[in-house]
């Protein structure tokens, strides 16, 4: 499952998972980055239920941040290499 999952992924793995050389990485930039994926999805939950109610058309601009934000930060924390956790942290 995680293999389909990472195939269908790829696109988005692949920006983070190039490169040669060393990389600082440790579990806890993985546990973070994943927290803070879940952050930003509920953070574009709420701006989809706020935009909903009110019915402002710029709410779609933090529906989109946030979600693509969480969607990414979710993708790399759970399907990523060690390498693509270390490069969203910009840890070379």
């Amino acid at each position: 499952m995680k293999e389909t999952m990472r195939k269908l992924c790829a696109p988005v793995l692949s920006m983070f998972e190039s490169g040669d050389g060393e990389y600082e990485y440790k579990q806890s930039h993985r546990t973070i980055l994943i927290v803070l994926g879940l952050l930003c999805l509920v953070i574009g939950s709420a701006s989809v239920a706020v935009t909903l109610v009110t019915g402002e058309p710029a709410g779609v601009i933090p529906i989109l941040l946030f979600m693509l934000t969480g969607l990414v930060c979710e993708i790399v924390g759970l399907l990523g290499s060690d390498r693509a956790v270390a490069r969203i942290w910009k840890r070379s």
